[in-house]
């Protein structure tokens, strides 16, 4: 039979002294929460108090959390309480099984119109929220890189182009691949749709507009979101996790400098590059299908081409995306710095750095669109 746990409880002119016997383990669960109730009766109007665990017999991790409860609900009324006598495997069971808060949940409440509303209103708030914070990272990080411009030997080279070797080189199969699918796509819909109206040849127009001008840029810039952006976001956050962050800071070494501008820099590189080379595969892959299956030979598909496009149709899409890859790169960097001490932190953060980056990725290709058509480029 489990021992009962006991409180006696003894007046001094200083306070009060609880003395703890008996066993206060999880066998007498319902027990330990009447006794934690009491010790705190007992402590009631007390200066201060004294837990002594000199007479206790036995104790495991739920007896330690209920006394260190207690001794913390003490001392959050204002009753200063020492624990004393506790044997050493008893002390290193408080020390390990010490009370935490549970933070409560909200209580869910039925979907209305007017939760509805505060939801809209509060993404609306968050969504402002994050343009600020963006905006001032981006001030820091402008701050930062102008700092080292001056200064030329602090910059980080070989974090640089290790970045962008990881960025770039190992990014480029897969999107030579992807891209090189979806011109051959793209083809054949044209083709399909076009030959109704006799129309066949203006599949070449299609592909080589399409192509140059969005789907190069915008298929590589999400790509690069969801392989590089969120492998930042990971790595900043398992630092954070780990407190290097905190180690650099304490070497006067400033993040952004070290961690930062390296990679956003091979960004802003790398995208140009795998969007030159995505246009590539995506024009092979569409006069692949144009020849087998439309009957275009590749040397018409090449002279077609060359009527229907001019050089401004090709700058455009190089000329978005070192922009993309700076929102690509600010996005995934606050949320990796943004991480707090969890795998489940963790998670969310790179999630979250996916979804926003390509999102504003779309947002800023629509824009450009409509600057590009406003200024007749």
């Amino acid at each position: 039979m489990p021992i009962a746990p006991a409180i006696a409880c003894q007046r001094t002119a200083a306070g009060v002294r609880l003395d703890l016997t008996g066993g206060w383990t999880i066998d007498v669960g319902a027990l330990l929460e009447q006794r934690a109730a009491s010790l705190l009766g007992y402590a009631e109007g007390a200066r201060d108090a004294v837990v002594d665990l000199s007479r206790v017999e036995a104790m495991d991790t739920a007896g330690a959390w209920v006394i260190d409860r207690s001794v913390k609900t003490l001392a959050e009324r204002g009753i200063p309480a020492e624990v004393v006598g506790a044997r050493p495997e008893h002390a290193t069971l408080l020390k390990e099984a010490h009370y935490r808060p549970v933070e409560a949940t909200e209580p869910h409440e039925p979907a209305t119109v007017t939760s509805l509303l505060a939801d809209i209103g509060a993404s609306v708030y968050g969504a402002g929220a994050d343009f600020v914070g963006g905006v001032g990272f981006l001030g820091n990080l402008v701050s930062v890189g102008l700092t080292v411009l001056a200064r030329p030997s602090r910059w980080r080279w070989t974090s640089t182009f290790f970045h962008l070797e990881s960025f770039s080189l190992r990014s480029a199969p897969i999107i030579l691949l992807i891209n090189f699918l979806v011109g051959a796509i793209v083809a054949q819909q044209g083709i399909f749709q076009l030959a109704r109206f006799n129309a066949t040849p203006f599949t070449v127009d299609l592909i080589g507009i399409l192509v140059l001008r969005e789907l190069g840029v915008l298929l590589t810039s999400i790509m690069i979101a969801g392989r590089s952006g969120s492998a930042i976001t990971a790595e900043l956050g398992a630092m954070k996790m780990r407190e290097e962050v905190d180690a650099l800071i304490v070497m006067a070494l400033d993040p952004m400098e070290v961690l930062i501008l390296p990679r956003v820099l091979a960004l802003i590189i790398a995208l140009p590059l795998l969007t030159f080379l995505a246009d590539i595969a995506a024009l092979v892959g569409g006069a692949c299908v144009a020849w087998i299956y439309g009957a275009i030979a590749p040397i018409v598909f090449i002279e077609r081409l060359q009527d229907a496009i001019g050089f401004n149709t090709f700058a455009v899409g190089l000329i978005k995306a070192p922009f993309m890859a700076l929102m690509i790169g600010l996005i995934a960097s606050i949320e990796g710095f943004a991480v707090a001490g969890s795998a489940e932190s963790l998670g969310r953060r790179v999630t979250a750095s996916v979804v926003k980056s390509i999102f504003m990725v779309i947002v800023l290709d629509g824009l450009f669109a409509m600057f590009f058509a406003a200024v007749r480029y």
